[in-house]
């Protein structure tokens, strides 16, 4: 995921959820690649999973409308009765508002330690042939289910 602000953009690698800034002056916006758009689209999601409640209904439901149900803004701002720029500020307000969350809470960083730790235990176990690592396994992929 790629943003920007005054001669810097950074870039947050979802695996590690690493963020590394580089400056742009001088260097012109690349178009996002599958992959960084890919990744985009879930950091948005697993923000919104987590914070998107503390979002108002109306900022929730453009936000869905353009996140989830992939409309343009030109849709959107012809459904609310707004222009395209308050439904693109709108969605940057929130955007920034549910990163502001995580930076404080950290509950998405944590989500995925936990789900990468219990895939790994569950990796481990599945290769064990003894009862104790079955039930082990077991416990695993329930946590799993329920992350």
């Amino acid at each position: 995921m790629t943003k920007s602000r005054r001669g810097e953009s950074f870039k947050i690698n979802l695996d590690t959820l690493e963020i590394m800034w580089y400056p742009t002056k001088g260097v012109k916006e690349k178009n996002l690649s599958a992959e960084d758009s890919m990744e985009t689209k879930a950091r948005q999601a697993y923000l919104y999973d987590f914070y998107g409640e503390l979002l108002n209904q109306h900022q929730r439901g453009i936000y869905e409308d353009y996140a989830f149900s992939d409309l343009s803004l030109g849709e959107i701002a012809a459904e609310e009765g707004i222009s395209r720029q308050g439904v693109h500020d709108l969605i940057r307000r929130c955007s920034k508002k549910l990163e502001e969350y995580e930076e404080k809470l950290h509950l998405v960083e944590k989500f995925l330690l936990i789900k990468e730790k219990a895939e790994e235990i569950e990796s481990i176990a599945a290769k064990k042939t003894e009862p104790e690592m079955k039930e082990i396994a077991a416990i695993s992929r329930e946590i799993l289910e329920e992350l």
